[in-house]
Parts: C-alpha cells; structure tokens; sequence
C-alpha cells in the first residue's frame, strides 16, 4: 500500500486523519494534494451511501485507495437533525457561528436530559478491484447552551460531553482523537486496510 487518497479538502479533517492512520505504511494525501478535481454529487439517503459515493468517484478517478467519511450531527429532539445535511445545514456558505446559534436557539427551553445528540461518522474504502467496505462509528453527548473551546471545528463547541465536563471543542486533538466518532470510525477502517 504506497498511497491513500481521502476525499476531503477539509484541512481540519485531514489533520485528525493523518494523525490516526500515521502507522499504516501509506502517504495519506487530501483530494486536492492528489491532484483530483472533481464536483462529487452526495445524494445518498444515509452516511454510509454518501461516502461510498465518495470513495467510489476518488478511487475511479486515480486507481488508487481511496477513504471518505460523511459524517454529521444528529439532535434527538430535531428529528435528528441535521443529520446528513450537516455540512449545508443552513445553506453551504453559513459560518458554523450562525447555524450553532440557530440550534441552541431551537432547543431554547428544552432540559437537558432531552438535547441529547450523537455526532456519526460513516467511512467508506474503495479499492481499485471494486471492493468496497464501510464502518460507522459515534460519539454521544448533548447540545450546550452556548458555543465554548477554540479547539475542533463546525459543531464541535456546542457538542457538550457530560462525562467530561466540557464541549468536544475543548478537548486537545490528541483526547478527541480517542472519544470521537471519527476518530473509532478510522481505527475500525485501519484494519480493513490491514
């Protein structure tokens, strides 16, 4: 295995990715690093449709491996909302300042024992044979009151860990990397690549 290509240009993910899958003896390079452009149509129904969809464009675009995760916020309360919208929730260009406000005010007045909410992380691997295996992992807490921590990205500060004591965005990467939905879901990926 010479070369991982992760269908991501989202630098914050990469980040985590390449520290969890550091041991496996492959480069692990973004689309963009790679050289891929390519507009890839998420019309699946589920997280793990989504990143197969992902993975199968990359893979047949390089004949290389290659990794995407969909991955997203579920809130019990709001139907699981915004669940594989997650990313254009709100419209793709809103800053995450504004759709974080936007659920802390739709959960105005709930207690918290009903603003549970599970952050989903589905990955998909294609190989150049046709294969192609998927994993789903989650990372389970509730929506806080209000956005805190500077670490993570997206919904990250308003995702409040109780066992902690603190939001997901107030947690070093390395402590994240362990708790999180992306973070089990690319360790379960890794021995598939095994």
């Amino acid at each position: 295995m010479k070369k991982i290509i992760f269908a991501t240009g989202n630098e914050g993910k990469m980040k985590e990715i390449r520290e969890i899958l550091s041991d496996l003896d492959a480069e692990v390079l973004s689309m963009k690093e790679a050289g891929v452009e390519a507009d890839i149509v998420e019309d699946g129904k589920t997280f793990e449709e989504n990143a197969i969809i992902k993975a199968k464009t990359v893979c047949e675009l390089t004949g290389e491996i290659a990794l995407a995760d969909d991955s997203g916020l579920e809130i019990d309360f709001l139907n699981k909302e915004p669940g594989i919208y997650s990313a254009r929730y709100m419209g793709e260009d809103t800053s995450y300042r504004i759709k974080n406000a936007n659920l802390i005010q739709r959960l105005a007045g709930v207690p918290d024992e009903k603003r549970t909410a599970r952050f989903v992380c589905a990955i998909a691997a294609a190989f150049p044979d046709g294969t192609v295996k998927t994993v789903r992992a989650c990372m389970e807490g509730r929506i806080g009151y209000e956005e805190k921590g500077a670490n993570g990205f997206g919904y990250d500060p308003i995702f409040y860990l109780p066992e902690y004591g603190c939001s997901s965005a107030e947690l070093s990467l390395e402590e994240k990397n362990k708790i999180s939905h992306r973070g089990k879901a690319l360790r379960a990926i890794k021995d598939e690549l095994r």
